[in-house]
Parts: structure tokens; sequence; C-alpha cells
């Protein structure tokens, strides 16, 4: 396994060590020398974070007015070691009030060579969590006068939280209501073409908790992914009336979630931190429902005008509705007049980004809106370049939708007291990159292609 530091020095702008800490014995006390010569000397520290000199290997950080300089010889993990610089300030700023510089190294320099004993061990990062440390390296750091005052609060069990490795949640936790808030919130990604094909389709996607929870409990979280059911069934020998199931891409956690059970039983099991989280992110390819069918069309009368005409229905339920709803649809540079015609919403021209916008406040779900526009041009001879028709754009939230499909089939909540729990479960859809081009009618009275014709067909929008 990669190291991610030989040594460690703290310098100031000038080159002064201020301290530094050698956790192997394949580099020398002097390697220091070598970035002051090759690297500070020469003004080379703007160009790259990464230097070789020789058989070593350097990476340093500049925080405020202090240089953070790693020192490797051997096979060095480059991105752990700049993980353990940042999460090493955070730590020192935690005990110092927020300030880290070149007096609060000088003022704390026993306390540091302290927390690097503690924090890194023969060149691999240890535990850097604030929280843990500081329960059994008590000593407070020399405080800047304009930090903030330190927040008193209950010691917990030292012994409990280190050996239990529970950095993120501290015990002596108590609440009068018990509560649990999760957010499913996605962002849907479309791309498609002139064809009415779809180029891109994808959903992006977080899980956001809420924790108001007492002691130290245990949650189990149970989706609709195909893969955590199939499992589920197996271990209970008997098929599970699941409904629709989705397949999750690229799924990353929290720290808090047990890698090891959901790698064994396919199932979300973790200790929340307190408050506000991120669980999870996930992304989805296969499957996605559109909120919305856009079928946009124009004609063009003429060098001087223009007819735009775009259809939008929600294909979400009909006790749904959207909010916030903004259709930006491009228009030339030379527009000069326009005049609107819509059946919900507001429309008007933005000539500072050369777009007719269409609002909708509130859009209702199975409903399809219309908006006609005249558009008229200003002649010029010195616009000789055809106009490139970008594609239109749209702003949305759809409130307890999701485009994937996933759904919260269970929220179990275990401590050891038994209280009980009241847990809330919202789902959001916004639009990431929803774009969508222009189906075009090629001259005044001519019908649509073939194409054309049954992608409208499918969107039930031919009339």
């Amino acid at each position: 396994m990669p190291v991610a530091a030989s040594a460690i020095y703290f310098l100031n702008l000038r080159g002064d060590v201020l301290i530094n800490r050698l956790y192997r014995d394949d580099v020398g006390g002097n390697m220091v020398d070598a970035f002051r010569t090759h690297i500070m000397q020469t003004k080379e520290l703007g160009t790259c974070p990464v230097r070789q000199i020789g058989g070593c290997s350097f990476f340093y950080m500049r925080i405020s007015n202090v240089y953070i300089v790693i020192v490797v010889s051997s096979n060095a993990n480059v991105a752990c070691a700049f993980k353990f610089v940042v999460e090493a300030v955070a730590l020192f700023k935690s005990y110092f009030g927020g300030a880290f510089d070149e007096d609060a190294i000088r003022n704390n320099f026993v306390l540091i060579y302290e927390l690097l004993d503690e924090i890194m061990d023969f060149g691999y990062p240890q535990n850097l969590s604030p929280e843990i440390l500081k329960l059994y390296i008590t000593q407070e750091g020399v405080r800047s006068p304009f930090s903030s005052k330190p927040t008193d609060r209950p010691v917990p069990n030292a012994t409990l939280q280190v050996t239990g490795a529970v950095g993120w949640r501290r015990e002596g936790l108590v609440y009068k209501k018990n509560e649990v808030f999760l957010d499913i919130v996605e962002s849907v990604n479309l791309l498609m073409s002139s064809k009415g094909s779809v180029l891109r389709c994808d959903v992006t996607g977080k899980i956001l908790m809420k924790c108001f929870l007492s002691g130290m409990p245990d949650l189990k979280l149970g989706l609709n992914d195909k893969i955590g059911l199939e499992k589920e069934s197996q271990l209970k020998s008997r098929p599970t009336k699941s409904g629709k199931t989705i397949e999750l891409d690229d799924v990353t956690f929290h720290q808090c979630v047990n890698l090891t059970r959901f790698n064994s039983e396919k199932t979300v099991s973790f200790v929340p931190p307190d408050g506000e989280f991120e669980l999870m992110k996930y992304r989805i390819t296969e499957g996605v429902n559109l909120p919305f069918r856009v079928l946009p069309t124009i004609k063009e009368l003429g060098r001087t005008r223009m007819e735009v005409n775009v259809k939008i229905k929600s294909v979400f339920g009909a006790k749904m509705f959207a909010l916030g709803v903004v259709i930006k649809i491009p228009v030339p540079k030379q527009t000069a007049k326009t005049s609107f015609q819509v059946t919900s919403g507001r429309a008007k021209y933005n000539a500072s980004i050369d777009c007719l916008v269409w609002k909708i406040r509130k859009f209702p779900g199975q409903t399809e809106p219309t908006m006609s526009a005249e558009v008229e041009l200003i002649s010029t001879m010195a616009e000789k370049k055809s106009w490139t028709r970008p594609p239109i754009q749209m702003e949305f939230q759809v409130p307890m939708f999701t485009a994937s499909g996933l759904r919260v089939r269970f929220l179990k909540v275990w401590e050891k007291s038994g209280y009980n729990t009241v847990e809330w479960v919202r789902y959001i859809t916004k639009a990431g990159s929803y774009e969508i081009s222009w189906f075009q009618l090629l001259g005044l009275g001519k019908p649509c292609t073939t194409r054309l014709y049954q992608y409208a067909k499918q969107f039930d929008v031919t009339g």
C-alpha cells in the first residue's frame, strides 16, 4: 500500500522551518533544503503542487502564510497525502479557535507535535476526527483573540467513542421529540435532437437526512433497488412483492454507512450523525421517467418573420404539480418585436439573453399548455451567418415525484431505550441540463416529416 508521507514540514514564507516530523527513515532531515533550493528560490511555487527532486516526491500546499510540505521517497498516494493535509489543518483550526498561521504554530508547537504523533503512524494516516481526538488530547490551544469562543458541551465517554469508532456522533443526545427527515432530491438531465431522438438522459440524485434522535440509534433504510430486493428475497427464501425496481449506478455513501453489511445484505445500515448530512449519492441511466414532454416547432416566414409554437405536456399524476417552471426559447439577436398567446402562465422577450421566457408558476399534472409567438426581425446586410437555433432550456421543480422511480420502502430505527420515532419522507425532482432541440417546419404550410409526426403522435400532441 503506498504511503502518504515520510516526513512533513511546516515552513513560513521565507523558507524557515517552523515545525517538522519524520515518520520514516527513508528520507533525511535535510530534505527541506532541496525544496528551498529547487522550488522556493526559483519561484515555481505556483506551477505545480507536486514535484520530483532526485529520488523524492514533494507535495506542498500553502495555507495562510504557511507552506505545508510532505516528502515521500517511495511510491506515494498523492490524493491521500493532500487529503491528510486538508484534514490536519481543519483539526488544528478546531484546537486553535479557527486560526492557522505562523503565529498559531509558534504558540502551539507542543500541541502540534502531540497531534502529529496521533494522526499519522509510519506514514499512514490515522484518525483525524476532532471530536474523537479532543476526548483524550484535552490540552487547549492558544487561541487568537479574534476567534470565536468555544461552546460548552457535555463530555461523552471517551473509551466508547474511540473503540466504537463513531466519530460523527457523540453520546448523551436527548430530544423531547425523536424525528427523522429524509429528502430524495433528483436532477434530471435531457438532451434531445431535432429528430426527436434522445441523445442523453440520466438522473443524478442524493438522499439528504436530518436526524433529531436521542441516544445512539441504529437505522436501516430499504429502497426499491433491484439488487437489494433480490438479496432480500434470497435471505427470506421467498419472492418479494416489490413492484417496480430500479438499478442504481455510481453509488457513494456517507462514512456512517456500514459497508460490510451493505456488501453482504445490500441494505443501508448506519448510525446517523446528529443533524443534517448527505447519506448517499447515486446515478440512474435506464428507465428514466421524464416529467415533461416538449414539442417545439418553428416556421420561418421570409427573412424578417418567424412563428414559434411550443406545446408542453406534464406526464406526472393529475394530483401533482410542478413549481417555478421556466421555458427559455432562443430567438435570433436581431429580434425587434414579439407578440404572444399563452394558455397558461406569462411570456415575454428578454433581450439580454436573446430568449422568449415563458414562466408558469404552478404547472398541474396531465395538462398541455401551449405558447404561440410571432417574432419580427430586423433585416441587416451585415448578418450573413444563419441562425444556429440553440436548444430550448427548461427549469422546474416537481415535489413528490422522482424521475428515476426511486422509492423508500421502509426506514427503521432501533435504539435500546425503545422510544417512538416519527419519519418524514419527501421527494423532489429538479431540472439539471434539460435541453430540447427545435423541430423545424421548413417553410410556411409545409407538412412536418414522418419522423416528427411519429414523435408528436407518441407524445399525443399531434392535434
